[in-house]
């Protein structure tokens, strides 16, 4: 048995080892960055002042922690994703042995059955670095994460992802052995309510996987 840690994981590494394979599209994630949703005038104006507080207050040098806190976070609990069937974690421990390898490790964010502590995870995301000084591969790290997560639904269902490199957020999609990455959006652009769509989205999306 092999114990690999989630950060030690690129999309080469990934694709070796579990016969994966990157698709340029998927109609799932089309689908879910052209989810239509009215933003209301009280969420565009909280979501204007995210994006103007990364712009002026050096949002390119925050660590992970400031991004989560600042922009993240504040992101996702503006979409009312939380309710008493799934819920939105941070900084959980995620774990499955597929083939020979023991893959473990913590997941920046994950959306997942249940509300005090996570069940069945159905969307992964994936790292808040700095971007004037990304480390790791953050896409490798969130496939990885997907992938525990397909084999907790039995590979049945299709898993969601998110990777953040600064301002740059990139949705993803696993279905079976296809991966697609979508393309960026500009946290700190009129993107921001491209991803906000995208993450009402989401919820959409795992309600109707759950029924």
């Amino acid at each position: 048995m092999v114990k690999a840690n989630f950060r030690e994981w690129t999309l080469d590494k990934i694709d070796a080892a579990f016969g994966t394979k990157q698709v340029d599209n998927h109609p799932l994630l089309h689908k879910l960055q052209t989810y239509q949703y009215e933003i209301t005038p009280t969420e565009r104006e909280y979501l204007n002042n995210l994006r103007a507080s990364y712009r002026l207050y050096g949002g390119d040098d925050w660590n992970e922690a400031e991004l989560e806190n600042k922009i993240i976070s504040p992101l996702f609990v503006l979409s009312k994703i939380d309710n008493k069937t799934f819920s939105y974690f941070l900084e959980r421990d995620l774990a499955a042995t597929i083939g020979e390898y023991d893959l473990a490790g913590r997941v920046d964010g994950m959306i997942a059955t249940g509300f005090r502590s996570p069940g069945k995870p159905f969307f992964c995301m994936n790292e808040y670095k700095r971007e004037s000084d990304p480390t790791g591969d953050p896409k490798g790290q969130a496939l990885i994460e997907m992938i525990v997560a397909q084999h907790i639904n039995d590979n049945t269902k299709p898993i969601y992802g998110l990777y953040i490199v600064g301002s740059k957020w990139r949705f993803m999609v696993l279905m079976g052995k296809e991966y697609a990455l979508g393309d960026p959006f500009l946290a700190d652009t009129d993107d921001i309510f491209d991803i906000f769509r995208c993450v009402k989205g989401l919820r959409f999306e795992i309600e109707e996987l759950i029924k």
